[in-house]
């Protein structure tokens, strides 16, 4: 069998998205970096996480790497990255830890990033960004709308499931960025989802993604990889 390494833009790296029209950066997975570079981002103004998961928030240290001046070890004043989260991802955003204490009043100290915790929703620039809880239990994460100009986007990368159907704000939205959910079959080695399998507790079935974007009355639906 021969194989073949196609490489950038081909290889998979972790979740994140960035809004353009007002520098905003979604997640930071351990590639981000590669991922900045690769796509040529040179400025951050606003990150936002949609929850805390590692592959989610592995490469959160980028924000040290793109703020640093290293003649101060502190940041540059003019690079400083503001993070909005919902209140309730701000509450555990302590939880995340090193050795010398809570990551995120390492960075807030160093000046690398300002915490603007918010509820239900913020502005930035000509965006309103409304986030949405997923009623997980115990675990936490959020979906969110991004509203301009009369256009909504709905983004929906990760742990969706139960996705709130019955909100408004979901509805009839101009774009609907969503997971794939689970393929049912075509998978390697003819491997079939059980029934019990934890990835159907917080994933649809691929059918399942399509119909919930029937539903919801989204215009396009792009379904990410």
């Amino acid at each position: 069998m021969e194989l073949t390494i196609l490489g950038s833009p081909y290889e998979r790296t972790g979740p994140s998205a960035f809004l353009h029209d007002e520098n905003l950066l979604i997640d930071t997975p351990a590639e981000i970096a590669l991922q900045l570079n690769r796509s040529r981002i040179e400025r951050i103004d606003y990150l936002l996480f949609t929850h805390l998961d590692p592959d989610h928030m592995e490469g959160f240290r980028a924000v040290e790497q793109i703020t640093l001046d290293f003649r101060t070890w502190e940041a540059y004043p003019e690079r400083y990255i503001r993070l909005i989260l919902p209140e309730e991802l701000n509450k555990r955003l302590t939880d995340i830890r090193s050795v010398y204490g809570p990551v995120i009043d390492y960075y807030e100290d160093q000046g690398f990033v300002q915490r603007t915790p918010f509820q239900d929703s913020i502005v930035i620039g000509n965006t309103k960004i409304t986030a949405i809880p997923v009623d997980r239990g115990s675990q936490v994460s959020f979906i969110y709308v991004f509203e301009r100009q009369g256009r909504k986007m709905v983004y929906a990368p990760c742990d969706i499931k139960p996705f709130p159907e019955e909100k408004v704000e979901v509805q009839r939205a101009n774009l609907l960025v969503i997971q794939p959910g689970i393929f049912e079959d075509g998978l390697k080695h003819d491997f079939i989802y059980p029934e019990n399998h934890i990835s159907r507790t917080t994933l649809y079935t691929l059918e399942e993604t399509i119909d919930l974007g029937r539903r919801i009355e989204a215009d396009q639906v792009l379904i990410l990889e």
